[in-house]
């Protein structure tokens, strides 16, 4: 037989600590809307949902929000009555009223607006499945504890232990009381067999006053922002700390990173920042992502296709786009695009250097406005993979000459490298370093640096470092920022040059008036105002 259940949330009207609480407007819904929806969600039971108040108002409101009502009567509407009463008459009227004989009574408090549907459920699931005769809602709070008797303070333990060794304390939270109805009377709500039902913090927040109401204010304007990224030794790790960078300064929402199953790198990237991080699952990453419900989806993988942004749309979802020439862009609702050029304006596609990132370490790095009349020292960094072994190759053209006119070469190598060990061998004057945290210093501490097109040009014109260039692929050949009119001595696709030309183009920025000349053009672009232009694009876009 289906059990008979009666939910009663007592709201009354002159609450002292916030005037009218129970209609004031949390999240964009009057309070007592939220213990409502919580009721009329429990399923597999029948259930009457009644608001008990001495208020008309609420009582309107109630009845909107879809509840039953019921006016209470003033004699116990009372500052210093109990909810115990309240109930009670509840119960009796309400039986009478519907004729029935209800098995469970449930104190549904207005001031818990956190609690979740499923958590008041599996309580009430399991009164049934253990047979007690209550349980109640309540948060883990075991700590060392005081009390004062007269003018003294003495402790509640007869030894200091950790909290793990201290017996279980769960304090009663204002989220409900679930008791058979044979005993609920004047004085009790309780029986004989109770058990608590933990809480988290969160679910836990009781509103007594302004200081709860603005943390639960907090809590419910908090966003799912989706990071959906691809880095592996194909395209590198640029998206990845791309990604990273801008997660850092969204502080308000819940992040999470998730990684196609090309990804294992960017995975073990990201783990090291302590985020929560998912590798794909499913055979259509599409399918992942609806598993989180999302409210802001960022896409960091390269271009889109138009099915694929179209079915993201669907969820309902803000969507952001980086470095994305796909198709996909004629439907996202921001594109970001710091490397690419676009040939004609589009709504809400930024482009160009000013929209680029730098991370944390690159904004608090000092500019490089002296430049030394000698070189001496030659940093080599080809990013995260370096697809073509870049860095053995210039290194091994560079290496004879910087020896004889003593110029140290330091070489950074990052995660997806795999000939470290041969450099190591090949050329023992030069140091190696692998995937450190602190190349904004080595950067600084450069008279030239070799790299690709990617994202460290950015990063080496930030800090003005005249930069030899060698584009990994053609991809990185439309990249417009790495070019003469930033500073940049450009070579091209790396894998066309002749060994000659990177000779040459080394001996040419040895001059001290070119990589003055170059320092200049690439400070002139202001790099560290760029973060804040797209932080604002992207939160714009979550509180929308």
């Amino acid at each position: 037989m289906t059990k008979e259940i009666l939910v009663v949330i007592p709201a009354r009207g002159g609450s002292k600590g916030i005037p009218r609480k129970n209609l004031r407007v949390l999240g964009g819904k009057p309070l007592i809307y939220y213990s409502i929806q919580n009721a009329l969600s429990i399923k597999n039971y029948k259930v009457d949902t009644y608001v008990s108040s001495d208020d008309d108002e609420i009582l309107l409101m109630a009845s909107k929000f879809g509840a039953k009502t019921l006016l209470r009567d003033n004699t116990i509407s009372e500052d210093n009555t109990t909810l115990d009463p309240v109930i009670f008459d509840a119960y009796q009227r309400i039986s009478k009223l519907e004729n029935k004989k209800y098995d469970l009574v449930v104190t549904l408090q207005a001031t818990s607006p956190l609690l979740k549907s499923e958590s008041l459920e599996k309580a009430i699931k399991k009164m049934y499945q253990n047979s007690l005769d209550t349980i109640i809602s309540g948060v883990y709070d075991t700590h060392l504890t005081w009390k004062k008797e007269g003018s003294e303070f003495l402790p509640n333990y007869a030894e200091r232990l950790n909290r793990q060794y201290l017996p279980e304390i769960y304090k009663e939270t204002g989220g409900f009381v679930i008791t058979q109805s044979g005993f609920v009377n004047k004085s009790s709500r309780f029986g004989k067999k109770v058990e608590v039902y933990p809480l988290s913090k969160k679910e836990a927040i009781d509103i007594d006053d302004f200081d709860d109401w603005n943390l639960c204010e907090y809590y419910l304007n908090i966003k799912v922002v989706l990071f959906v990224v691809t880095g592996n030794p194909i395209i590198g790790m640029g998206h990845v700390y791309n990604t990273l960078s801008i997660a850092n300064e969204i502080l308000n929402h819940r992040i999470i990173f998730l990684v196609d199953n090309t990804s294992e790198l960017a995975f073990e990237k990201i783990s090291e920042s302590n985020y929560e991080v998912h590798k794909q699952k499913k055979t259509n990453i599409i399918e992942d992502i609806k598993g989180f419900k999302p409210d802001v989806i960022i896409n960091d993988i390269l271009d889109t296709s138009a099915e694929y942004i179209l079915e993201l749309k669907k969820l309902d979802c803000k969507l952001i786009n980086f470095e994305d020439l796909g198709e996909g862009t004629k439907y996202a609702d921001v594109v970001i695009n710091a490397m690419y050029p676009e040939k004609k304006i589009i709504l809400n596609h930024y482009y160009g250097a000013k929209y680029f990132i730098l991370r944390d370490e690159f904004l608090y790095t000092s500019e490089k406005n002296n430049i030394s009349n000698k070189v001496e020292n030659v940093l080599i960094s080809f990013g995260g993979v370096d697809p073509n072994d870049f860095t053995f190759r210039v290194l091994d053209i560079i290496h004879n000459y910087c020896s004889n006119n003593d110029i140290k070469i330091t070489v950074i190598t990052g995660l997806g490298y795999k000939n470290s060990e041969n450099l190591k061998k090949s050329f023992q004057n030069a140091e190696i370093k692998r995937n450190i945290n602190n190349i904004s210093d080595e950067i600084l501490n450069a008279d030239i640096v070799f790299t690709s097109a990617g994202r460290t040009t950015f990063e080496v014109a930030a800090i003005g470092v005249p930069a030899i260039v060698l584009c990994q692929n053609d991809r990185e050949t439309t990249h417009f920022f790495a070019s003469q009119k930033n500073g940049f001595y450009n070579l091209g696709l790396g894998s066309s040059v002749e060994d000659q030309e990177i000779e040459d183009a080394f001996r040419d920025v040895l001059d001290v008036g070119l990589r003055k000349q170059m320092n200049k053009k690439m400070l002139d672009n202001k790099l560290k105002k760029g973060k804040a232009r797209v932080l604002k694009l992207i939160n714009d876009s979550i509180q929308k």
